[in-house]
């Protein structure tokens, strides 16, 4: 079993390997583990640990998109998670490499991630000025019948994203760029499509890629067929949602 400690950053948002994840980091927790990382040589990975926080705990307050943080209270490296943050997240996440780590005059930082691999959440640390983490990396199995599975995969969501654009819209098609390799099919995918944290989680914990990819399909099938019957609104009013404070 191969283990690391790393430092955690929690949010209300999954992160999957392939993906990018911009940050705006405001609270000084956070700013603390940035300072840190930047300590790392730029030709090593900067990495820390994205976990999505559970539905009932307290939000993070920082994410891309949020407004001035002035009058934001400093907190501790548990606050707002409880005396036992371990509970507080889910138990698995994703591994960030920040390629990118910008500090702003304000003392504020602008961050670009990527996600690499998922990890099994082990044992939560807040001794020092922020939490960090002991981590397992899970192996990502195949499955069976992967490559046909992601082949239907795709065809379902291109029909998905064509529903969700409407006829006027540009949409993919065959002819686009478009990834065939199974694992980064089942994260573009998970990522892409409309779904709340706790079904992006959900996929995120799949044991294999099959699995995801099957569980993917029958999601795609079925807000197709809710979107197909929604009234005739401008997509707008369809996606409308409030900016998450991760």
């Amino acid at each position: 079993m191969t283990t690391a400690r790393l430092p955690l950053f929690p949010l209300n948002t999954v992160l999957f390997p392939g993906l990018v994840l911009p940050l705006n980091v405001f609270e000084e927790r956070y700013r603390a583990m940035m300072r840190e990382l930047l300590k790392t040589d730029e030709s090593e990975p900067r990495r820390f640990a994205v976990v999505a926080i559970r539905d009932g705990h307290e939000v993070v307050p920082t994410a891309a998109g949020m407004p001035d943080p002035a009058g934001l209270p400093e907190r501790g490296p548990t606050g707002g998670f409880g005396p036992e943050p371990l509970t507080a997240f889910h138990s698995v996440g994703c591994i960030a490499d920040a390629a990118n780590i910008r500090e702003r005059p304000d003392g504020s930082f602008e961050v670009l991630a990527t996600g690499t691999s998922r990890v099994g959440l082990l044992s939560v640390d807040a001794s020092g000025p922020y939490l960090t983490a002991e981590l397992e990396e899970l192996p990502e199995e195949a499955g069976e019948e992967a490559g046909p599975l992601a082949e239907g995969v795709l065809r379902a969501f291109m029909n998905y994203q064509k529903r969700l654009a409407g006829a006027r819209e540009r949409t993919l098609t065959a002819s686009d760029e478009l990834p065939t390799e199974p694992s980064v099919v089942s994260y573009l995918v998970a990522a892409a499509a409309m779904l709340d944290t706790p079904t992006r989680q959900r996929l995120l914990e799949t044991p294999d890629i099959a699995s995801r990819l099957r569980e993917e399909l029958k999601l795609l099938r079925a807000e197709t067929a809710v979107i197909r019957h929604l009234p005739s609104l401008p997509m707008t009013e369809h996606t409308q949602v409030p900016i998450s404070p991760n």
